[in-house]
Parts: C-alpha cells; sequence; structure tokens
C-alpha cells in the first residue's frame, strides 16, 4: 500500500511537470491542461487500489489511512500545487514570474485562514473516505486503525487551526 502512495506521489508530480513543459516549452495548452487533469486519475487509482486491498482481505492499516490523506489533501490542495509548481517552473527554467513576496499583517492572516479551509475540506474528504473505507470493509477486519489516523488528523487539524487564527488575532509586522 504504502508503495502505492509513493507511486502516486511519483506519479503526480512527473504530470505536473510534464504539464508545465507542454504549456511554456512545447506551446501546447490543451495538452497542458490534459496533462494536469491526469492528477484526477492518479487520485482516482489510488482510490480503486485502496479498495480492491481491503476488499481482497489486507487488514485496515495506517497506511490505508495515509492513502485517504493523500488523496484528501491532493484534491484540496491540487490547484494551489499546480500553481505553486506553475510558479516555481517560471522562475527556475524560464527565469520569469513575479519576485515571491513575503505576506505580513492582515494579508497574512488572510493566506493562512485560506489555508486552513483547504486544510478542513481535505479534512473532509479524508475522512469521509476514512468512513466509507470502514463501512466497506465491515465487520471483516479491524478498522481501529481507520479512525486512529483519523483522530490524529483531527489533532494535526486543531494545531493548524489554532496557529492560523493566531495569525489574525496577532498580525506579523515581519
Amino acid at each position: 500500500m504504502i508503495a502505492w502512495i509513493i507511486a502516486a506521489e511519483i506519479a503526480f508530480w512527473i504530470v505536473i511537470l510534464f504539464g508545465l513543459v507542454a504549456r511554456y516549452i512545447l506551446k501546447k495548452p490543451k495538452l497542458s491542461f490534459f496533462l494536469f487533469s491526469l492528477t484526477l486519475v492518479i487520485d482516482s487509482l489510488l482510490i480503486l487500489l485502496t479498495a480492491i486491498d481491503l476488499k481482497a482481505g489486507t487488514p485496515a492499516s495506517i497506511s490505508h489511512g495515509i492513502a485517504a490523506i493523500y488523496i484528501g489533501v491532493s484534491i484540496a490542495y491540487g490547484k494551489t500545487m499546480i500553481s505553486w509548481a506553475d510558479e516555481q517552473f517560471q522562475r527556475w527554467f524560464l527565469k520569469t514570474g513575479d519576485k515571491k513576496v513575503r505576506l505580513t499583517g492582515s494579508a497574512k492572516g488572510k493566506h493562512e485562514i485560506k489555508m486552513l479551509i483547504r486544510h478542513v475540506v481535505a479534512f473532509l474528504i479524508g475522512t469521509g473516505l476514512l468512513s466509507i473505507m470502514a463501512l466497506y470493509i465491515g465487520s471483516q477486519s479491524d478498522t481501529s486503525s481507520l479512525f486512529q489516523v483519523m483522530k490524529v488528523w483531527g489533532i494535526v487539524l486543531t494545531i493548524d487551526a489554532i496557529i492560523s487564527i493566531s495569525y489574525v488575532i496577532f498580525p506579523s509586522q515581519k
């Protein structure tokens, strides 16, 4: 299962890189869009492989939970990650693009809240998938590891919320 997650992550970034090459080097925007769309196929395959693995009788484990986290994060942050990669590609390979501006004050607070909202969306997608996995395998297997992943992720989300909100309450000046 971990190998599938690693393969999905590698495939994700390879597809993004090829999409950026198609967009900027080959000047093929339709091909670029198609390649970026393949990230959804990668996520779908990981969901399918996880379901097959569980249905085949593999005991639910933390790695299945990590797959759900990966999918939730990929869906919630996908556009943001592609935009980040696009900016980096322009800066590193094309020597263009705007110089990165460090956010401060209320702009930093707004950004952190936007990222927190994405984290909440990722959490809802991921925990939804974990719940579906638990229902899918039913009483055939111990699903406590899936719920443990939800619990730990909930703690991480709470810490993220506290930090993000602190940027709104106490805006940074530097």
